[in-house]
């Protein structure tokens, strides 16, 4: 779950609903499709390869996306799918939010509907995205992210660790060794933290819990799991022992922090390699790619969906499940790190043998779906998304300076407010 502070007034987006709404056919008999992202959804920056593809071979198609931050992104969604209007022909949504919308099917089109193949992803992927009945599909899945940890092996070297990516893989067999190994870095290499950002490294702990803010009832649970209060006291841990870089994810700084080398660590989902890449190529070969701390745990996926209330749905279908295919995946996968959701493409040569050029050749086609392997089934509930972010910006408030059992209570009182329960 890609953590960014989310705002919850819905009233306050009405300010930035511009003109990302569904395109219109010109005279030239041309299809203008728009799709709304949040990241490196479908493609880095520059890199259009994909859209440009489709576009040879539909001809009548022209591609327009609008990328905005992960929290500005579903806000704006559900603002527009509020109004009746403003909706791209395409939204991506992240797979911890997708159950935020679940209850408003008859804002979306359904995929059950449009002749999709879902048995090429498993059970419980499809389900998250389905209404409970499994009536409906709002959208179709595209990536999964596992977890790895990446390192800069050149900070590591100059702190006197090992740089091999499987003795780095043997230092830390569980979250406690990890941090453990944070504190003899911690002053070895001036201005260099342990790692980018307290939120990330408690998602990575409950990465491999099945339960975290939700059980499997739909209860709200986040208050009275162990495993949730046992992440965020081994992160504050690890914050108070001068760890962290306290870079909020996805700002301006996080990036800056990338390029200059400010951390030697970050809890990397297959996405994040793109993110990197994309963000700090400079850094090319500095980057290795180590297993998870515990072994496995998934972190990241997202869906794409066709609002109803658009003017190209046939068109617009289409589009998603062309993107959503195998093949398509795998070239995602190649170019910004995108893991494949369909477990089928896992053992295909593409995928199972594919190195990382920028990582040091690190296997990623490998690394991934071992982390994948045991990785339970977690359960996302309607909230999870923003109780992710509520929990990162808490943790980013004690790396400023709040009393961490301050930071605690008020991310409780916020988590059952925006639940319904405070």
């Amino acid at each position: 779950m890609r953590n960014s502070r989310i705002v919850a007034s819905i009233a306050a987006t009405a300010l930035v609903l511009t003109a990302c709404g569904s395109g219109d056919s010109g005279d030239s008999g041309v299809t203008t499709l728009t799709i709304n992202v949040f990241g490196d959804s479908f493609s880095l920056k520059d890199n259009r390869t994909l859209y440009d593809e489709y576009e040879k071979s539909h001809k009548n198609v022209k591609i327009v996306e609008n990328r905005s931050d992960f929290g500005t992104h579903h806000q704006n969604l559900q603002a527009r799918l509020t109004a009746g209007s403003g909706a791209a022909d395409l939204e991506v949504i992240e797979v911890g939010q997708v159950s935020g919308f679940i209850g408003q099917t008859d804002k979306f089109v359904n995929f059950k509907d449009k002749d999709v193949d879902t048995a090429q992803w498993t059970d419980s992927t499809v389900q998250r995205a389905s209404s409970p009945d499994g009536k409906t599909l709002i959208g179709l899945p595209t990536d999964i992210g596992g977890l790895a940890m990446c390192y800069r092996t050149d900070l590591f070297a100059q702190a006197g660790l090992p740089t091999n990516r499987d003795e780095v893989s043997a230092l830390w067999s569980s979250w406690d060794d990890y941090v453990d190994v944070g504190s003899r870095f911690v002053g070895k290499v001036p201005g260099v933290k342990w790692f980018d950002a307290g939120g990330h490294v408690f998602t990575g702990v409950l990465g491999n819990e099945k339960e975290t803010y939700y059980n499997a009832k739909g209860d709200l649970i986040v208050e009275k799991n162990k495993a949730v209060k046992d992440a965020w006291d081994l992160t504050v841990k690890a914050i108070k022992a001068g760890q962290s870089a306290a870079l909020a994810e996805f700002s301006t700084e996080w990036n800056t922090g990338f390029q200059k080398g400010q951390f030697a660590t970050v809890t990397c989902p297959a996405w994040m390699m793109g993110y990197i890449q994309g963000n700090a190529p400079d850094t090319k070969g500095k980057w290795d790619i180590a297993k998870i701390p515990g072994g496995s745990g998934n972190w990241g996926g997202s869906y794409v969906t066709v609002p109803a209330q658009g003017k190209h749905i046939d068109a617009a279908v289409e589009l998603a499940k062309w993107l959503t295919t195998p093949e398509q995946n795998v070239k995602l996968f190649k170019t910004i790190g995108n893991f494949p959701s369909q477990e089928s493409t896992w053992s295909q040569p593409e995928v199972a043998d594919f190195t990382s050029e920028f990582f040091s050749n690190a296997p990623a086609g490998k690394i991934y779906p071992e982390s994948l392997e045991n990785a339970p089934v977690q359960v996302v509930g309607p909230q999870s998304g923003v109780i992710g972010n509520t929990f990162a910006g808490a943790l980013n408030s004690v790396e400023q300076g709040t009393d961490p059992g301050k930071a605690w209570d008020s991310a409780m009182s916020d988590i059952k407010s925006a639940a319904g329960e405070g």
